[in-house]
């Protein structure tokens, strides 16, 4: 009797080293420190040249301490990365990206970021440092923790926020950091969630704190979550004295409903 065939798993073409660097970088990701410009949106200094050039620096910083992070991580994580489907096509994990290549990478993108974020001011690079050690702190065990984990990611939003508007010098308001606080943390859970559904369904290997995770216990959180976010940012909103920002509102909701709802 003949035994079936091993099943065939396609592997990408190995990249070259500056092509497996970029990779490394996750590019993709830094949209999330666009984030740093909405001191200027809510601040209404749009129409302010110095302070974009300002705003575009700080978010330059954010991109290469972001990276610098992203390569800590992915060498804290390559064993478990080449289990993963998609993980493992990382360029540390596949072996494109030697370790002492990775480290002197991400040591000079932290040395960058630092170098540029103190030509903003004391108070820019004091952000940035607590951004890094945030970032550190979650990859070297934060991440593991029910809950903390997803904290954690909010917090860096938050600090994404707070370091736009130190950027640039102006005033920003505290709802505007809790409305941010509470949308990323509501993305964060229902990212959890997926993932949760996906391991369970068998269809792809989890990330370890997800083994101390319940769909109920997340299920109960979103809708907590997602009814506070509603209610702050309408508070943020009426409190602006704004007919605009006002209307606005109906938007947040529908957004929640449709973000659950997929």
């Amino acid at each position: 009797m003949n035994a079936e065939p091993a099943p065939v798993v396609e592997l990408q073409p190995r990249r070259g080293p500056a092509r497996a660097a970029l990779v490394a970088l996750r590019p993709r990701q830094w949209s999330k420190n666009l984030l740093l410009f909405a001191g200027l949106l809510f601040a209404a200094k749009l129409g302010e040249a110095p302070k974009w050039v300002e705003a575009a620096t700080a978010f330059f910083a954010y991109c290469a301490a972001s990276s610098a992070a992203y390569l800590v991580n992915d060498l804290r994580d390559a064993a478990h990365d080449r289990a993963h489907p998609v993980k493992r096509d990382r360029p540390v994990a596949r072996g494109e990206l030697p370790t002492d290549r990775a480290l002197v990478l991400a040591a000079v993108l932290a040395t960058v970021a630092a170098g540029v974020a103190a030509v903003l001011g004391f108070a820019s690079l004091l952000y940035l440092l607590g951004f890094v050690a945030l970032q550190l702190a979650y990859t070297l065990g934060l991440k593991r923790i029910v809950v903390g984990d997803v904290a954690v990611i909010s917090g860096l939003f938050v600090v994404r926020a707070a370091a736009g508007a130190a950027a640039v010098r102006v005033q920003i308001s505290v709802w505007l950091l809790v409305c941010t606080a509470l949308l990323a943390f509501f993305l964060g859970l229902a990212k959890r969630r997926g993932e949760l559904v996906l391991v369970c369904a068998e269809e792809t290997p989890g990330r370890p704190v997800l083994e101390r995770y319940s769909l109920r216990l997340v299920d109960r959180l979103l809708a907590v979550v997602a009814s506070v976010t509603v209610v702050s940012y309408s508070s943020y909103a009426v409190t602006a004295h704004s007919a605009l920002m006002s209307m606005t509102v109906q938007f947040v909701v529908v957004g929640r409903l449709c973000y659950l709802f997929l």
